[in-house]
């Protein structure tokens, strides 16, 4: 790591933040390229060892890899808190050094559409810019939906639900998600569930026109499937009890997609 910064909320003193922003700026060798290659290759987060080393399994944060020149850009203040070569002591006093401010308040999120209303705190910054571009450029629409909790019909289906225990989260959201889909139409050979084909392998020359993913888990694949595919269905949260909110996102026009 190169530098460490916070921004939002949380660094303008804010009592209840919804969750703390940080910036880690990054160099990219070989090695960390070598890794995101395979990664997107696999429909992976290419990001995910690096998030799971900085955060565990913490809900709370929010990070925003090489993104500080763009923050910037965009008028956000940004604390420091860490640059290479300093001692971590350093970092801990500048952490300390931010004073809580009760008039702070929570900052109103940017990048938002009517399709996050309500959910606006599980979609990630990333993700509402990348998603507002799409709709503002009319390359596709994003809109809501609250998926039912159900059990898929088709044989192949309920196959893939074996991927996960009866007990999880990931299974609940899988089955909701493929049972929407049966109910709307789509064929099973042209979905792709959070990582894997619900037909056939991943290993094969082809493309799957309809994706699945859940938690953002798979968000930088996102990007790779809408300029070959058609719809993308993102579970935002996905939990063993709470509603299954969704996003729809579908392709209007593959030549105004954005490079990403």
């Amino acid at each position: 790591m190169d530098e460490v910064l916070v921004f939002g909320s949380y660094a303008r003193g804010a009592l209840n933040p919804a969750d703390v922003d940080v910036i880690v700026e990054h160099r990219t060798d070989d090695r960390l390229t070598s890794e995101f290659v395979h990664a997107l290759s696999y429909g992976r987060d290419p990001s995910a060892s690096m998030k799971r080393a900085l955060k565990g399994t913490s809900r709370g944060l929010q990070i925003h890899f090489r993104e500080r020149k763009t923050l910037e850009a965009e008028g956000f203040e940004l604390t420091p808190l860490w640059t290479r070569g300093e001692p971590i002591a350093t970092a801990r006093t500048r952490l300390a050094a931010i004073t809580p401010d009760p008039t702070a308040g929570r900052a109103p999120r940017d990048h938002m559409l009517d399709a996050f209303e309500g959910i606006d705190r599980w979609v990630p910054r990333p993700a509402r810019v990348v998603l507002t571009d799409m709709v503002d450029r009319k390359a596709a629409t994003v809109r809501q939906l609250q998926l039912a909790d159900a059990e898929p019909d088709a044989p192949e289906a309920r196959q893939a639900l074996r991927r996960w225990s009866e007990t999880s989260p990931l299974r609940r959201a899988a089955a909701a998600a493929l049972s929407h889909l049966e109910s709307a139409g789509y064929a099973l050979t042209d979905v792709y569930l959070h990582g894997e084909p619900v037909i056939g392998s991943r290993y094969e020359d082809t493309s799957w026109p309809t994706g699945v993913g859940f938690g953002w888990r798979h968000y930088d694949s996102i990007a790779h499937h809408l300029k070959q595919g058609t719809d993308w269905f993102e579970v935002i949260r996905p939990t063993r009890t709470l509603p299954l909110h969704a996003l729809h996102i579908s392709v209007q026009d593959h030549s105004a997609l954005p490079r990403w």
